[in-house]
């Protein structure tokens, strides 16, 4: 008898257990997919989905507000994704707001996040249409990635070759690092060229000291002096008449 009723106690407790995870199951599940709460719908066009399924999470503002209801292929460039929203979001979400397709992480499911769209359009109703942001074509990103490292590997084994040469002495960049006779030849030049310069420069201050003696000279004073009157006649002929000239006018 005592077997019996320890039998019993012990598949009574069994069977508890068994409903209260099968409650708690059924009450995680139904948060999830809102079936506790007042829900509104709305739709989104979008030409990939990127693995998007139904189930997966709806994002406002960060926070999860909703559930991928259904996805619906109507064409062959659109995919129709139909979001269960809780009612309570429905006020700050605008016509002009946006779906767009990301990622719970860096390797995590698919999730919808929607934009609360601009303060002078309308609030949704229940069943509108908003605009769908295609996801990033991670394809074509990666043949990018692939086609850039292979410009990069080219550029590298020519540079790599140039290097090479230069350091072997070929072409005249290499002749010019790796022969001591063309650097010494390149090294005279310049020195030359500075030479020359310095010997302009001390050519014309020599030829204004020069002048400059001329014009102290007591036999050539008078020559100086003359042109110098003709100057400051000819600077005062010319501004009368510029004067008169103008007085006319």
């Amino acid at each position: 008898m005592k077997t019996n009723l320890s039998q019993k106690i012990k598949t009574g407790i069994f069977v508890a257990l068994g409903i209260g995870i099968l409650l708690i199951t059924v009450f995680i599940l139904g948060k999830q997919k809102n079936l506790f709460n007042s829900t509104f719908t709305l739709h989104a066009n979008f030409k990939n989905v990127s693995g998007l399924l139904a189930g997966n999470v709806v994002r406002f503002g960060g926070i999860n507000v909703g559930t991928v209801d259904d996805i619906t292929i109507l064409n062959d460039t659109t995919i129709q994704v139909n979001l269960k929203l809780q009612t309570s979001v429905k006020k700050f979400i605008k016509k002009d707001a946006i779906a767009s397709i990301g990622s719970d992480g860096l390797m995590g499911d698919k999730i919808i996040q929607v934009s609360p769209g601009t303060v002078p359009n309308p609030v949704v109703n229940d069943g509108d249409m908003i605009t769908g942001k295609d996801p990033l074509n991670m394809d074509q990103v990666v043949t990018k990635l692939n086609a850039i490292a292979t410009s990069a590997e080219v550029l590298t084994t020519n540079l790599a070759a140039i290097v090479q040469k230069v350091n072997n002495g070929q072409g005249s960049l290499g002749r010019l690092l790796n022969n001591d006779q063309l650097a010494r030849n390149l090294e005279g030049t310049i020195n030359s060229t500075k030479e020359t310069v310095q010997s302009i420069k001390k050519g014309a201050e020599g030829f204004s000291e020069n002048m400059q003696a001329a014009k102290s000279n007591f036999l050539l004073k008078g020559y100086f002096k003359k042109k110098e009157k003709q100057r400051i006649a000819d600077s005062t002929k010319k501004a009368n008449d510029k004067a008169q000239g103008v007085k006319k006018n």
